[in-house]
């Protein structure tokens, strides 16, 4: 018999929710890949401790950047190797729903679709990550009732106002958690002369960067090599440092929900005024964010307690009532 699987395939971790048994896959979306025989040696947490420390011929390759698939051939297999981690073969092939950003261009859309299939599925539908991440918030989704849902992720920050089970508004940056570890590192080598890995740059985001009005005080000591010479060096460095590395990007984020806001038609803009933002993803645990932007967009932020679930939690409950919500995929298949 064929299994219903659901995927959050996403640019900084993938998730599968199996119909019967819940979350059985949460592993970082990298792969360990043998370049002499493109096969994949490993993957996840696995493949990412493998940087640095494994042979010129054996690299890593993360298929997807910024929301969208850049390297089709290695999402297939990449693909393919997870579903056969969650006990899938080519004797039962699942039938996959997939989530997919509002704003992914058409082409996005079947790239997906067609890995999915290639890597192995009977069957493949779509189903936006607003809509998902509104099923995951208890949401009433078919209700004539605006709902704000803004997903701060690794490779994007999307904003969409969703009613009567669809997309009714939506703005997306090409902006997420991996780039603002990308301005720490850069920022750090250039005022610090310190080359720091992006593990480094996201503990420092996550450690001491702050959106409030008040930094961490509190300094870590930094570990990493010298860009000239190559000898070890380390440096102290404090929240203020942090967040003036970040402050742009955030502000860009921000701005992208306060441009979704201003064009959504008013009545529904009124509902998220009572209603709240739904904030989920990554970023919503950076400290200081959901305030922020609450004070930004002057609504209330409502923040689940598992931000990097909400999407894939909601998509498993789809499953439950694959047929009664297959309009919401057939929307989502454009």
């Amino acid at each position: 018999m064929s299994r219903d699987l659901a995927i959050d395939f996403g640019t900084s971790r993938t998730r599968v929710y199996d119909k019967a048994r819940g979350l059985i896959y949460d592993e970082l979306s990298v792969a360990a890949v043998d370049t002499r025989t493109r096969q994949v040696l490993a993957l996840g947490a696995e493949a990412d401790e493998l940087v640095g420390r494994s042979a010129d011929h054996v690299v890593t390759v993360r298929p997807l950047s910024q929301g969208a698939i850049t390297d089709f051939d290695m999402a297939e297999r990449m693909l393919r190797s997870v579903l056969e981690r969650c006990g899938s073969s080519w004797m039962n092939r699942p039938r996959l729903l997939l989530t997919v950003p509002a704003a992914a261009t058409s082409i996005e859309r079947r790239a997906l679709e067609q890995a999915a299939r290639a890597a192995g599925a009977s069957s493949a539908n779509l189903l936006e990550s607003p809509l998902a991440a509104a099923i995951g918030f208890n949401i009433p989704i078919h209700d004539a009732v605006g709902s704000v849902i803004v997903d701060a992720g690794a490779g994007t920050t999307e904003t969409a106002v969703i009613s009567l089970g669809g997309v009714v508004a939506s703005r997306a940056l090409r902006i997420g958690g991996l780039d603002l570890d990308r301005a720490i590192t850069s920022m750090v080598r250039h005022e610090l002369d310190l080359v720091v890995s992006g593990h480094v740059a996201e503990e420092l985001k996550t450690r001491v960067a702050s959106m409030g009005s008040d930094p961490d005080p509190v300094a870590v000591e930094v570990h990493g090599r010298r860009p000239m010479s190559g000898d070890p060096g380390y440096v102290n460095i404090e929240g203020t440092f942090v967040n003036r590395a970040v402050r742009d990007l955030v502000q860009q984020m921000i701005g992208g929900t306060i441009a979704c806001l201003s064009e959504t038609p008013p009545e529904l803009a009124q509902d998220a005024i009572f209603g709240g933002i739904f904030l989920h993803g990554g970023g919503a645990q950076l400290h200081g964010y959901p305030e922020a932007l609450a004070v930004a967009t002057s609504v209330a932020v409502n923040v689940d307690p598992e931000p990097s679930l909400v999407v894939i939690r909601g998509a498993g409950r789809c499953l439950e009532d694959l047929g009664r919500l297959r309009r919401l995929f057939a929307s989502a298949s454009r």
